[in-house]
């Protein structure tokens, strides 16, 4: 479809969210509401489209790059005012296909079938209505022997007219001549004060020319977004479609009613989703993973047969047949390589695991390269901040560090060696050493005995009862 555009009306602050976030930047499952009805036009085949900015304008282009084109609408004056400043835009092109960008939950075959029945018909203009239960705040179709005649604002609206429960959905076909035709004989005569793109159908029809409509199977999807229990909604549906598409795929989600994954995860064949399970923004999950219950999963990618539950990874990236948790803190930056173990309590920042290794618990490795094979006993802490800035770690393939072991970076591990349980390292400790670094153990044979000989007066441990060595 080269020859038909897509224009996005954006520039509205959307006062009833009653945010400082500009209304279509608010996210629906991970993704700035107007982010995914982009995706829904260049899925329809409408790549490229236009979108009219104003309020906020720096905060979508920096949302939706270049992707896109832009015309500013530096005064919100109505719809028919938006398209007025996209009217560059539009050079060239046979139709355009107009929406808003509140409309995350419009799918790309009600787009498609839209734009079909506006060119099989060879309409002017084809609108896409809808049946609601409750109308209220929405612009109504008004017909005559069942013909578009009219759509009338609700704050324009006659009693008779207020009680129609057929509404504009605002997403519409134009054929572009005909409608630059008529965006210059708009007039704000109306109780806002705004030119309305609607009243460009009586003018078309006025003239004699046609205006078809189709109303869209469910009003849900085509409804835009302007409150905050609308959102949520809006979250509730979208969720359930990904959720469904997943399990489609051949993923197993045991409790949908507890899972939440972003819209654009991806999660391979034979993955099974515990409940609880958290997946948000660019994560990828691969196949014969077992993920959950209670993990959240945030901007990471994980590779096959990953077990992972009751665990948090933020921006990491996980290799193949790797496990992770219970209670397993993974903070940004983290590499494991394939086949790494990281259990109960652990916290890893800014750290690259090589294949095989384990931090098995009550462990925090952070800002280390750590190479192939090496054990961390329990307790282990790479002692990576000094008070003013971070310095790394680095432990090489096969060494052995041991339990409650300090490794004061700036230092180095070397292969093979041995750190020996409860050492402080504040030296480089070479390939095939042992390094040791704690304080001698002194044992005192019958010191327990001769202590209570000396007591009196209740007192065991007094000051005169000190041990003059």
């Amino acid at each position: 479809m080269d020859d038909i555009r897509g224009l996005i009306l954006a520039a509205g602050q959307g006062t009833r969210m009653k945010s400082d976030i500009l209304k279509v930047l608010h996210p629906v499952m991970g993704r700035p509401m107007i982010s995914l009805v982009v995706d829904a036009l260049v899925s329809a085949g409408i790549s490229r489209p236009g979108v009219v900015v104003g309020f906020q304008e720096d905060r979508v282009r920096e949302v939706l790059g270049d992707e896109v084109e832009y015309a500013v609408q530096g005064e919100q004056l109505g719809t028919g005012h938006a398209v007025m400043q996209a009217a560059h835009l539009l050079e060239g092109y046979r139709d355009v296909l107009i929406l808003y960008g509140d409309v995350p939950l419009v799918t790309s075959q009600l787009l498609g079938d839209l734009v079909r029945r506006h060119r099989l018909g060879g309409a002017s203009a084809t609108l896409l209505t809808a049946e609601v239960d409750d109308p209220v705040g929405l612009g109504r179709v008004v017909r005559k022997g069942g013909e578009l005649v009219a759509i009338v604002e609700e704050s324009d609206a006659s009693p008779a007219e207020a009680a129609i429960t057929e509404i504009n959905t605002a997403i519409a076909c134009f054929k572009v001549d005909a409608l630059l035709d008529c965006l210059p004989r708009l007039e704000a005569d109306n109780a806002q004060g705004e030119y309305y793109l609607p009243d460009v159908f009586p003018m078309l029809l006025e003239e004699g020319l046609t205006v078809e409509t189709i109303r869209a199977p469910q009003a849900g999807p085509v409804l835009g977004i302007n409150t905050r229990s609308g959102l949520a909604e809006a979250n509730g549906i979208m969720r359930r479609r990904i959720l469904e598409d997943i399990m489609e795929s051949g993923v197993t989600v045991m409790d949908p009613g507890t899972t939440w994954i972003d819209a654009g995860v991806e999660v391979g064949r034979d993955t099974v989703i515990l409940p609880n399970t958290i997946l948000q923004g660019d994560c990828v999950v691969g196949s014969n993973c077992r993920i959950g219950p209670n993990a959240h999963i945030l901007e990471s990618h994980l590779g096959d047969d990953v077990n992972l539950w009751h665990s948090v990874v933020e921006h990491s990236r996980i290799g193949n047949s790797v496990t992770v948790g219970p209670y397993a803190h993974l903070r940004p930056g983290n590499d494991l390589g394939n086949g790494v173990k990281v259990g109960n309590f652990a916290e890893l920042k800014n750290t690259r695991l090589g294949e095989g290794c384990k931090v098995p618990h009550h462990s925090y490795v952070g800002d280390a390269e750590v190479g192939s094979g090496v054990n961390f006993g329990a307790g282990v802490v790479t002692v990576n901040y000094d008070g003013w800035q971070k310095h790394m770690t680095v432990v090489d393939d096969g060494a052995f560090i041991g339990c409650n072991s300090n490794l004061l970076a700036p230092v180095t591990v070397g292969e093979n060696a041995f750190v020996g349980a409860g050492s402080t390292v504040d030296s480089d400790v070479p390939a095939g050493a042992l390094g040791i670094g704690r304080a001698r153990m002194v044992v005192k044979p019958g010191w327990v005995e001769a202590k209570r000989g000396k007591s009196s007066g209740g007192r065991v441990f007094g000051k005169d009862e000190e041990d003059g060595d």
